[in-house]
């Protein structure tokens, strides 16, 4: 069953940008669900579609469960707030706009990003191998998954240059003593990869702290896992569809995410 409520957008609101504030502010909520959030310090964004690369992100200080697509503040790539009609919202966290703002400058094929700092993804960017192949989750990362060393917060806009060659065209990253990153060409993709990244980080830091022995498959069983992973692109996005689908029901009913 698919999750069909219709989309009204408010007067003077482009019908493409409100289906993406739904999505998007969506998305917050099943952060929330997941139990994925770091009180108000972490942050979600999506691109808009046209040529003045413009993005939404979240109003700083309205937390992850409560987000409505009116919440969400546009900016271009440079900060600047864009006066939306019946949109009040604009508080930016500054660390937020310079991680996201890299990726949208430098990654036009990742339409959503998402940041976190769970414990178990900052357990992980803590650790020296960082994620290991110990998990069907984990391996949906194999060869494919970049890591960027910890600088300090997030303030300094020089460092978005590092961020971006740091990950390459991969669309998961670990960010060193911070958390995790992952980039989506869609809403729903950008969900699932944040979810298998964090489900996979947090079988890694119960793993460890069981004291026993790891068992880690051979590296042509992780090639092979990742490449099953890396499916027919079309058959892919609609997987991440039909799962999108799936979890919009748990986040239905309620204080509507739509309006």
């Amino acid at each position: 069953m698919n999750v069909t409520t219709k989309i009204v957008p408010p007067a003077g609101i482009d019908p493409a940008e409100w289906a993406i504030r739904c999505d998007l502010a969506a998305l917050y909520r099943l952060v929330a669900h997941f139990r994925m959030t770091d009180f108000i310090y972490t942050h979600i964004s999506a691109r808009l579609p046209g040529p003045d690369h413009h993005f939404l992100i979240n109003d700083y200080g309205v937390m992850f469960h409560e987000m409505r697509a009116s919440d969400l503040v546009k900016i271009d790539i440079h900060g600047n707030r864009i006066e939306t009609p019946g949109m009040t919202a604009n508080k930016v966290n500054q660390a937020g706009f310079t991680i996201h703002s890299a990726i949208h400058m430098a990654r036009p094929d990742l339409m959503a990003v998402v940041h976190t700092h769970t414990s178990a993804g900052i357990a992980v960017a803590a650790q020296e191998q960082g994620l290991l192949p110990i998990s069907q989750h984990a391996m949906k990362f194999y060869g494919c998954l970049s890591y960027h060393g910890y600088e300090g917060i997030a303030l300094d806009l020089d460092e978005r240059e590092r961020i971006v060659s740091d990950l390459g065209q991969n669309k998961a990253m670990i960010l060193r003593n911070h958390g995790l990153l992952v980039g989506g060409r869609t809403i729903p993709e950008a969900f699932h990869e944040i979810y298998f990244l964090e489900r996979a980080c947090q079988a890694q830091v119960a793993a460890l702290a069981g004291g026993s022995k790891l068992v880690i498959p051979p590296r042509e069983v992780c090639e092979h896992t990742a490449a099953q992973f890396n499916m027919d692109a079309e058959k892919r996005m609609a997987h991440y569809e039909m799962a999108w689908q799936s979890a919009l029901r748990l986040i239905d009913g309620g204080a509507d995410y739509r309006s």
